[in-house]
């Protein structure tokens, strides 16, 4: 396949593919900005730290990182970026004048996938760069489908699991909120036992889609927690945003208007939502702000269902 069949293969919209460059001659970056500005997203750092910052905060693709440079070499930031759990799947591949063995050894012992030779050749950069991001692609690919539930298509636990830690470490490192939302289904164990468990899946499937279609933002994420329980992570989200996004996702659910004439909160498929939003500190942990939620949700319940309750976490 080639990149456009990649991803238009995937199950969610997949924005345009970056590449960082790294080098700390502008004139360099020039050479390949020129290269790739026409087909993909070009992001440009002038340091190693630099670029560590933008392979955090951005998530590249791939990355064009020189050898040489002051302050951290590219060998020091291509160990950093591959002992980082947020960055260690994103290819590096090392541009340099330097062409001996060992330093081809060297590399990729620390992680690289190629060596593209100074002065640049821009068929042959592009050539390499098109291969490994197809790779990259495919990986990917094989990683979405194995993190998507298999009946709603949102994402699954593990992947859930995955991307609380990842967005809890991004908001301690940043002085961040995090808010996430844990929700499920009114009554639903009775909504099986009368209208029985294929009309279950079908429910779950379009309050499913009521709760993706909700989320706007590309970094939040929707997945079902387990059986009728679903949870929403939205990074740099305060309090009364998440609560006005839980508002938005229980009146989504309510409009689809699925007949649930044994559910303790009216004639339709309702949904019952707990909040919690923190900055995350040293003292804290994802399990806490999900145990919180968790507990809001419960109130919820107790409250008579159909309805959100929340809790800011100080």
């Amino acid at each position: 396949m080639n990149l456009e069949q990649l991803l238009a293969s995937f199950p969610h919209p997949v924005g345009p593919l970056r590449i960082l460059i790294v080098d700390d001659q502008p004139v360099n970056i020039r050479v390949l900005h020129q290269v790739f500005r026409g087909e993909f997203e070009v992001l440009m750092a002038t340091s190693g730290e630099q670029a560590i910052s933008l392979c955090q905060e951005q998530r590249p693709d791939i990355v064009l990182l020189d050898v040489v440079m002051p302050g951290l070499s590219g060998h020091d930031v291509c160990r950093r970026l591959k002992a980082g759990p947020d960055t260690r799947d994103i290819p590096v591949i090392f541009v340099t004048s330097q062409n001996q063995d060992g330093d081809e050894a060297l590399g990729f012992e620390i992680g690289a996938v190629d060596f593209i030779t100074k002065p640049i050749n821009p068929i042959i950069v592009s050539a390499r760069v098109r291969t490994h991001l197809a790779l990259k692609l495919q990986s990917d690919l094989l990683r979405t489908i194995a993190m998507n539930d298999g009946l709603t298509k949102v994402a699954n636990r593990r992947k859930f699991d995955e991307e609380l830690a990842i967005s809890w470490r991004a908001a301690q490192r940043e002085g961040r909120v995090l808010s996430l939302v844990m929700l499920d289904l009114d009554s639903f164990k009775q909504f099986n036992d009368r209208y029985g468990h294929q009309q279950g899946d079908a429910c779950l499937v379009a309050v499913a889609n009521a709760l993706n279609q909700s989320v706007r933002r590309p970094h939040d994420l929707v997945a079902r927690y387990g059986g009728e329980e679903f949870v929403c992570i939205l990074p740099d989200t305060d309090s009364q945003g998440a609560i006005k996004l839980a508002e938005v996702m229980r009146t989504a659910v309510k409009a689809l208007e699925i007949e649930h004439l044994d559910s303790a909160a009216g004639g339709f498929v309702s949904i019952s939502l707990g909040i919690a939003t923190q900055i995350p500190n040293t003292g804290a942990s994802p399990q806490s702000l999900l145990a919180a939620a968790d507990e809001q949700l419960y109130q919820a319940k107790r409250a008579g269902r159909d309805r959100a309750c929340a809790i800011e976490i100080v």
